[in-house]
């Protein structure tokens, strides 16, 4: 387990749920990674990420998917492409992500508590 952190520190975190609109292969990548644009709703809009979830995910069965994202981060070069928002998953022992997503659809930018 990591160290604690107080409260005060988690809630300068901001994670909110959007959709993903669009995905594509980071061909600069050392790594297998896809560039994800997400819609995080009309206060954030929408934010790309470079993720190296390519296990499980893709073109086809990304798009239209609800995940969880830290929008507040400063934006980070991976590769080529500029990152403006860490999307959310669990990571096995293998180094495979599965995405976090609420259980249900719900409006894109809901911040998550």
């Amino acid at each position: 387990m990591k160290e604690q952190i107080t409260y005060d520190i988690y809630d300068k975190v901001d994670i909110r749920v959007g959709t993903v609109i669009s995905v594509k292969k980071n061909e600069k990548a050392r790594k297998p990674s896809l560039v994800v644009e997400v819609d995080f709703g009309k206060d954030i809009g929408i934010k790309q990420s470079s993720a190296q979830i390519t296990h499980y995910y893709n073109e086809e069965n990304l798009v239209g998917k609800q995940v969880i994202g830290i929008c507040n981060f400063p934006e980070k070069n991976i590769a080529g492409i500029v990152s403006q928002v860490l999307i959310l998953g669990s990571i096995d022992e293998d180094g495979k992500v599965v995405l976090v997503h609420p259980s249900q659809k719900v409006e894109n930018g809901l911040p998550v508590a």
